[in-house]
């Protein structure tokens, strides 16, 4: 199911996880918020941290730093050494946003940020090396979207309204 149909056929706030191939995953999701405004919360690190860990995991970001712009690196410290880290290699304000994941499995991450029925069509597909990077990766750190997501719009309600 592609972003368009996801969008059309089942409420426009349904978080859609995909396995499109061997190597990809693609997550599609509406948010009911200008893409200017979906896409300052993706680059904006004080935003990024209020929503991207999903709450019922009982962690946080001990440490939360972006340069979102092409060229630039980020670096998420969860505490206890368990670090993300990587590089923006396209940015496009407010339409795009694309990034390594330098851990052992690195994947490729690109958002994309549409402007559909005056809010916003998120795609992210995660792009990995190997069957078996996605594999051991793939779907499961997808499937966390569904709550973060949800947190993304409690985040943009509070910042649009």
């Amino acid at each position: 199911m592609d972003a368009a149909t996801a969008h059309e056929a089942g409420g426009k706030h349904r978080t859609t996880v995909e396995r499109t191939s061997d190597l990809e995953v693609v997550v599609t999701r509406w948010f009911d918020a200008p893409p200017p405004l979906v896409f300052e919360a993706w680059s904006n690190p004080e935003l990024f941290q209020r929503w991207w860990v999903p709450a019922s995991m009982g962690m946080q970001l001990h440490g939360c730093e972006m340069d979102v712009r092409t060229g630039g690196t980020y670096r998420l410290d969860f505490g206890g050494g368990m670090v993300f880290f990587g590089r923006y290699i396209d940015v496009a304000p407010p339409s795009r946003i694309v990034w390594t994941n330098d851990e052992e499995h690195g994947s490729v991450t690109t958002v994309t940020f549409e402007e559909r029925d005056g809010g916003t069509l998120l795609v992210m597909t995660d792009r990995y090396p190997t069957k078996e990077a996605l594999d051991a990766e793939g779907t499961g750190a997808a499937e966390a979207t569904h709550e973060t997501f949800a947190q993304l719009d409690a985040l943009l309600a509070e910042q649009s309204g």
